[in-house]
């Protein structure tokens, strides 16, 4: 039986946010004042196979078969003129195991502008690989319409969808771009200022959970 209005607001359906590595759940922890009341942040480890074995097991605990999955964290930029700092918006990610369609994804956008005033945040394709990518991949990438590049969010979303619909998406902070390509994350200002970023975005993703919870017209 389907949970009705009334037990949905007094039970809401959970909010998973997906992420890879230590620095960016450092960031998300520190914001994490004001979060839902059914919410959880996981550390998947870094790649796919890592994120796709993580949040399979996460969504198999009881409670959180309705779950909201959004995926998270630093990726890098794919088309000139990003600058480390700026936000991505995954209309879809995609990967070999397919193509995911986002939920929400224009209020989420909005959100993230109030959340980061001054910092561009696009919206389009996020694709996935299993290395970091570089010089003339990024190049590859981008002829296939893919906006940004990351390692767990296609996998992430994959692996929420697989067993049927649930609200995803993905969020990610360009640490690095085309003219501003990084060694390592977190060595230089590109990292630090996305891990800023990332900090202060969370309320964002509370707002885009919340409207998951309205009735729909």
């Amino acid at each position: 039986m389907s949970a009705g209005r009334g037990d949905r607001a007094e039970n809401p359906d959970p909010l998973l946010v997906a992420c890879a590595l230590r620095i960016e759940q450092a960031a998300l922890r520190s914001a994490g004042r004001g979060a839902p009341q059914a919410y959880g942040l996981l550390r998947t480890g870094m790649g796919p196979r890592a994120a796709e074995r993580a949040v399979g097991r996460a969504l198999e605990r009881p409670g959180m078969e309705r779950a909201a999955v959004l995926a998270t964290g630093f990726c890098a930029g794919l088309v000139p003129g990003m600058h480390p700092g700026d936000l991505v918006v995954a209309e879809e990610t995609r990967d070999p195991s397919g193509a995911v369609t986002c939920t929400g994804t224009a209020l989420l956008a909005e959100a993230l502008a109030r959340a980061a005033p001054g910092r561009t945040v696009h919206t389009g394709a996020l694709t996935g690989s299993d290395h970091v990518v570089r010089g003339q991949e990024r190049a590859q990438l981008r002829a296939t319409g893919a906006i940004a590049v990351d390692m767990e969010s296609a996998s992430t979303l994959w692996t929420a969808t697989r067993g049927g619909g649930r609200p995803v998406a993905a969020v990610r902070v360009i640490v690095d771009a085309p003219e501003h390509e990084l060694v390592r994350i977190g060595t230089v200002r590109g990292g630090i200022s996305a891990f800023r970023v990332l900090r202060a975005v969370l309320p964002a993703f509370y707002d885009w959970h919340r409207s998951l919870l309205l009735p729909r017209r």
